[in-house]
């Protein structure tokens, strides 16, 4: 009898809390350390990301509508079921690569900062707002508020840890968000995508999608119903970096680049992480009603 021919799994995206394959129907290899195929990934186009900023534009306002506890609270959620699957996480790291020691303290981190983030959901409102001094009489408030639609570019070496960490500071502020996973490393997005399914996380607040950065940089950058655009890798060339500038100005897009050199640092994470994606509203109100 023959060598049996091992059935490799396709990784499908997450978009509107399903799980989709991609529209152009199209998919690309992933390999393990070894140079060996360890499974499929959906490549996706242009409707796909058009797909997941409409889910990710509905869900905005319910998501921010919510009590920051309770947005607290399910990122608290996503790290215990996170913590449930620890294993699972740390031998997927394996496979690409990583030692047992290493990734065993990737997914550690990854879930002490989604706490880290969850405990600031309720306090970096009363850090970054204020009562200002006006010579009226009338209180007048300045508070932090969600930009809206982000689309983010998770880091390309990290692809567990450097996704949490994106993600974790961009919706814990009310904002939803479209995420590209690493490329080269799609698995473990994907994977967490499971866990965020089963973590009380709304729908469409989180999106995640695979496929090839030079193909999706265009349509990422240019849809004018995102409010934000986010990417961390330090080793962008300066060709990408001119077209995002470039393509951000068509809807006066925010653009934050923070280059995070080690994800497993203290700099990695900062409530300032959060207020890069909100917006200061002043709200001014009569003495005495």
């Amino acid at each position: 009898m023959s060598d049996r021919i091992e059935v490799l799994k396709t990784y499908k995206t997450y978009v509107g809390g399903n799980f989709p394959r991609t529209e152009s129907g199209r998919y690309y290899k992933v390999y393990d350390a070894n140079e060996n195929i360890l499974a499929n990934a959906c490549q996706c186009s242009r409707k796909d990301v058009r797909d997941a900023v409409v889910e990710a534009r509905e869900a905005q306002p319910d998501w921010n509508n919510r009590s920051a506890y309770n947005r607290g609270q399910i990122l608290y959620r996503i790290a215990e079921m996170l913590e449930t699957r620890k294993a699972q996480f740390i031998e997927e790291l394996e496979t690409i690569g990583y030692k047992t020691k290493k990734a065993k303290a990737e997914v550690e981190a990854s879930i002490d900062r989604l706490i880290y983030y969850a405990g600031w959901s309720d306090k970096y409102q009363q850090v970054f707002g204020t009562i200002n001094p006006v010579a009226s009489s009338h209180f007048n408030f300045s508070m932090p508020e969600p930009m809206g639609v982000v689309n983010i570019w998770a880091p390309e070496d990290r692809p567990l840890l450097g996704l949490v960490s994106v993600m974790a500071p961009v919706i814990v502020g009310g904002n939803t968000c479209i995420i590209l996973a690493s490329e080269k490393y799609p698995l473990s997005a994907i994977s967490f995508a499971e866990v965020l399914n089963s973590s009380d996380v709304p729908d469409g607040v989180v999106n995640i999608l695979t496929g090839f950065r030079d193909e999706l940089l265009e349509h990422m950058t240019t849809h004018k119903d995102v409010n934000a655009f986010f990417y961390t890798d330090p080793d962008i060339d300066q060709e990408q970096r001119k077209q995002i500038d470039e393509n951000a100005t068509l809807n006066l897009k925010r653009v934050r680049r923070k280059p995070v050199e080690d994800w497993l640092s203290e700099k990695a994470q900062s409530p300032y992480y959060i207020t890069d994606f909100q917006e200061t509203k002043t709200t001014w109100h009569p003495v005495g009603l």
